[in-house]
């Protein structure tokens, strides 16, 4: 999800996400891990100017095509940057979430997560694609 945020339609401020067990062979999912991973990879200064740099070399190597060259708007360097300035390194999302280890019939909502600031709107999905990694 590294180039959707070209894709949301201009004004875009809020994103709202939530994450479901569809079904399977159980009707019912006991949900867990997701305050490991919010305090592991989500809580605190968790953008940095060297994370950035990092991702944007990974991505101008993914994104580089011999004839065509690079689409310099593909990393969203600009924003990440604004997380740092404005939020300090912080995430600008909320997630809410049923308690850990709470046992949920299939299709309800397990967590929810939004952006808390608007030119972050892109945020949410980029994270909730992350946080979807609970589930395997």
């Amino acid at each position: 999800k590294v180039t959707h945020h070209l894709q949301y339609p201009p004004g875009t401020t809020k994103i709202y996400s939530y994450f479901e067990s569809r079904g399977g062979a159980y009707e019912e999912v006991c949900f867990f891990g997701l305050q490991y991973y919010l305090k592991k990879y989500m809580v605190g200064p968790v953008v940095t100017e060297a994370k950035i740099k990092q991702a944007e070399e990974y991505f101008k190597i993914h994104f580089s095509h011999p004839i065509w060259g690079l689409n310099e708007k593909l990393f969203n360097r600009g924003a990440w940057e604004h997380i740092i300035k404005k939020h300090g390194g912080h995430l600008p999302v909320i997630v809410k979430a049923v308690p850990e280890g709470t046992v949920v019939n299939h299709k309800n909502v397990l967590f929810t997560l939004e952006n808390t600031d608007d030119a972050c709107f892109w945020l949410t999905n980029y994270l909730e694609s992350l946080l979807v990694q609970l589930w395997y």
